[in-house]
């Protein structure tokens, strides 16, 4: 009983979640406005007037070394433990996983796959612009400077910009960008931007980033944000494209070209609702037992018996089928032959006990 409980959830549970997209009415997908615009062109200026400082051996630089000099982990100890953790809000992995099961509820809530692919863009976006830009220009960190007052470019490094900052600008940014209102979109834009410039400086404490490094980070993860409005034609293609694969699937479960065992794996997963359900395949059946006529049945002396049909069965469970009992091979009872005489006599024989 339990596990048919189990079972009859789990199947209630995959109905809700694969019900057909109904994006909400308030549920709005944010457009490149001319804000937006002129946001993203004062970002994009200053993405270029740092590479082109750190390029020409600037103040910028000078900046970067003198802080370095200070050590700031050396100056206040006492909040390195504390930082060591708060820096895992920019790592990729963790982050990106606690964002990915948040937007996944709500990709289950709202009946779409759009903010799981809306998350799933910005992360490639990022690894291709920031990657790109670590590796051409290859700076060195600051434990590993060789050169006081360089700006330990093009020494293979993969420093710059810092791609914790720029992490923490969209795995959290996403959050606003993909709210359902207008004030949690702006509460959600506070703290992002409160982690992201606590995880920028994070790393400068630890010494791990130069200040060059975490401003253009901030910067990159911005214009990833700012940007993302222009994809949301790729992202409703993607997920239109997602449905119309599991209607092709569909198709080819209902006309039996996928093997049994796989057909059944997914029927949770294509049905929709509970309006889909998948056809069993209808092999060779043995035919029934004729009934007996009800005139001759009347004849007999017995009351004419109703045949129902068989109760249809959303779901039919597999059960073991019955064996008849059977004496175990080599068994050394003696065979009870005096059982067929008094069954010949009219006596019913001893019902045999133990075993």
């Amino acid at each position: 009983m339990r596990t048919e409980h189990f079972l009859t959830r789990l199947d209630r549970a995959f109905a809700r979640l694969d019900r057909e997209p109904e994006r909400p009415a308030h549920l709005q997908t944010p457009r490149m406005s001319r804000h937006r615009v002129v946001l993203l062109g004062s970002t994009l200026a200053f993405y270029l007037a740092i590479v082109v400082a750190v390029l020409t051996t600037s103040w910028l630089v000078r900046l970067d070394w003198q802080i370095m000099f200070f050590r700031p982990y050396e100056q206040w100890p006492q909040l390195h433990a504390f930082l060591d953790y708060l820096v895992v809000l920019g790592q990729r992995g963790p982050t990106a996983v606690m964002v990915a099961a948040w937007l996944g509820w709500r990709s289950w809530r709202q009946h779409t796959l759009r903010p799981l692919i809306t998350l799933g863009v910005s992360l490639l976006l990022l690894n291709i612009t920031v990657g790109a830009v670590k590796l051409g220009l290859g700076r060195l960190g600051p434990h590993y400077a060789r050169e006081i007052g360089s700006a330990e470019l093009f020494a293979g490094g993969d420093i710059f910009p810092s791609g914790h900052t720029a992490n923490a600008v969209v795995t959290w940014g996403i959050l606003a960008y993909l709210a359902s209102t207008t004030v949690t979109r702006r509460v959600l834009s506070v703290v992002s931007a409160v982690v992201s410039l606590s995880v920028g400086a994070t790393t400068v404490y630890l010494g791990t980033h130069w200040v060059s490094d975490v401003l253009l980070g901030w910067s990159a993860g911005l214009l990833i944000l700012l940007a993302l409005p222009w994809f949301e034609p790729l992202i409703a293609r993607i997920e239109a494209y997602v449905f119309e694969v599991r209607e092709r699937m569909r198709r080819r479960v209902e006309a039996g070209l996928v093997p049994e065992p796989v057909a059944a794996a997914l029927t949770p997963l294509l049905s929709a609702g509970g309006k889909w359900q998948r056809r069993r395949p209808v092999g060779p059946v043995a035919p029934a037992a004729q009934p007996a006529p009800a005139a001759a049945t009347a004849a007999a002396g017995h009351s004419p018996v109703t045949v129902r049909p068989a109760a249809h069965l959303p779901r039919p469970h597999v059960i073991r089928s019955e064996r008849t009992p059977v004496t175990p091979a080599g068994s050394r009872r003696p065979a009870h032959t005096e059982r067929a005489g008094a069954a010949a006599r009219g006596t019913s024989a001893r019902p045999v006990a133990g075993g």
